[in-house]
């Protein structure tokens, strides 16, 4: 069924105001995902303020175009759905996550800081850890020469005794 141009300047907004709006947006290609394995990616992704949004690409296409986003727009092939939240990494991190479980979905691209990232490039910054796991290994570098030097002093005490 045809959508009607009304509905096809609603989805624009929308789409322009998702763009304008995200920290990130992630394009993803969910290809032969099961409708159950689709509700617990939505489910996952909304734990972490994450929304997901399934597009026509000749709409979000014509957002794109009409945007001022530097770089190249990557190849959008297959199904497509946007990622985004207002958080910069968790779009891509929660959706490569899924893609590693499942396989049924990929990363095609993005938009990262105003610029057009690639498959290649979303998949890194996929790869940066959260916040709380890079302050804890931030703690760790700071605490590990104290506790060496705790050690050390453990055991001139044994050798002196």
């Amino acid at each position: 069924m045809a959508i009607t141009k009304e509905k096809k300047k609603e989805i624009v907004s929308n789409l322009e105001k998702i763009i304008a709006d995200s920290g990130s947006v992630v394009f993803v290609n969910f290809h032969g995902l099961l409708v159950s394995d689709a509700s617990s990616l939505r489910r996952s992704l909304i734990e972490d303020k994450v929304g997901f949004l399934v597009t026509k690409k000749t709409l979000l296409k014509k957002v794109l175009n009409d945007s001022k986003i530097e770089g190249e727009i990557p190849d959008l092939e297959g199904e497509l759905a946007l990622s985004f939240g207002r958080d910069s990494i968790a779009p891509a991190r929660d959706v490569y996550k899924f893609q590693k479980e499942l396989g049924k979905v990929s990363i095609l691209g993005g938009i990262f800081e105003g610029k057009y990232k690639s498959k290649k490039e979303m998949t890194e910054i996929a790869s940066i850890p959260s916040l709380e796991i890079l302050r804890g290994m931030f703690v760790n570098v700071i605490n590990s020469p104290i506790q060496r030097f705790a050690i050390s002093l453990n055991e001139i005490t044994k050798i002196k005794n």
